[in-house]
């Protein structure tokens, strides 16, 4: 779990509005104060000491060792970790308006939950690997809208096109095996569920594009069909091939992940499932895309991030935003100034010079 941050501490001084972004930091003055009291029990104790074994003579058997220099060191100390405190709390007074504007293009993932994708010819499954990839585009972008549309024997948008990349992880953490109950590869479907979320999106984006991350099989057909009503709404095709070319077969697994066999046919053969590299590569190729491929360097994640930088932005969204005027300076500069003069403060008077 993350740490929620605390909230801002709001008060007014002198009629100003001043608050703490992080009034957390001020717990920092609980150890400052009690370091100030064990370093006054300290002084305490040695003048007592000094007292117990000099008596009278205290002053002259040791004449540098008055409490004053010590105690002003302390307090000069203690009061700027208790300022440096303040200043880890960032005081703010004063505000300014911004206009906050979102550049980007609009995404649809369009990600394959079939049986096929539970094949392990990639670590740890094609699923997973899938959604890790997934997670990691979400990571890269900044500004850009995304959905999620989920298939296998039916097609449903998993996440509406949003900019909230956190809800977007959700969504798609709750993407598994058995998310679709209604096994298949209905991928024409899911293409043309992925065309209306963009194109029926308010203030979309010029820029629009479908990620296809699957290991490219396909038993329901349509797909060109599909393809080609993409591109006639400008809407570019781009793939992510996630699977082996030598095959691999698809695994039962019970409730922990452990396999417990292999998936047959009618025939009782072991099922073997191929990335199907032709098929996803003839989609592209219509859909005005680029082929990418989780086990190829440079054929990646990184390498669509690229892609997309490349692509004409649209303003998403704009909106109003409130932002206060950091004033940490205000405690952080004389707190280095009693630091400083703590540093080089003696502790002891200097010994008087002998007349010759």
């Amino acid at each position: 779990m993350t740490d929620v941050p605390a909230p801002a501490l709001s008060f007014d001084v002198l009629g100003d509005a001043v608050r703490l972004a992080d009034p957390s930091a001020l717990r920092l003055l609980l150890a400052v104060a009690a370091v100030a009291l064990l370093g006054t029990l300290a002084l305490v104790r040695r003048r007592a000491a000094l007292v117990r074994a000099a008596g009278a003579l205290a002053d002259r058997v040791a004449p540098g060792a008055g409490l004053a220099r010590p105690a002003a060191r302390l307090a000069s100390s203690a009061l700027g970790l208790a300022l440096l405190a303040v200043a880890l709390a960032r005081p703010q007074c004063g505000t300014r308006t911004e206009l906050a504007r979102r550049w980007g293009v609009d995404v649809a993932i369009v990600l394959d939950a079939s049986r096929s994708m539970q094949a392990r010819d990639v670590k740890p499954d094609r699923l997973s690997r899938a959604k890790l990839e997934i997670a990691d585009l979400l990571d890269r972008l900044a500004g850009d809208r995304v959905a999620i549309v989920t298939f296998a024997g039916a097609s449903f948008v998993q996440c509406p096109l949003t900019s909230d990349y956190a809800a977007a992880k959700l969504f798609l953490r709750a993407v598994g095996p058995d998310a679709i109950p209604q096994q298949g590869t209905a991928l024409a479907d899911a293409l043309l569920g992925a065309r209306d979320v963009l194109t029926t999106s308010d203030r979309g984006a010029r820029a629009k594009v479908v990620l296809l991350v699957s290991d490219g099989e396909d038993h329901e057909g349509g797909v060109d069909e599909a393809v080609q009503a993409l591109a006639d709404d400008g809407i570019r095709v781009f793939a992510l091939a996630v699977g082996g070319r030598e095959g691999a077969p698809i695994p039962i697994v019970d409730g922990v992940g452990n396999v417990t066999g292999w998936r047959k046919d009618r025939r009782g053969e072991t099922i073997v499932t191929r990335l199907d590299e032709a098929g996803l590569q003839a989609i592209v190729a219509k859909g005005n895309g680029k082929l990418y491929d989780v086990e190829a360097p440079g054929r990646g994640i990184p390498a669509l991030r690229a892609e997309l930088d490349r692509m004409e932005k649209s303003e998403l969204e704009g909106r109003v935003t409130v932002t206060w005027e950091d004033r940490y300076a205000v405690a952080a500069f004389p707190a280095l100034l009693l630091l400083l003069a703590a540093l080089l403060l003696p502790e002891a008077r200097p010994a008087p010079r002998e007349e010759r």
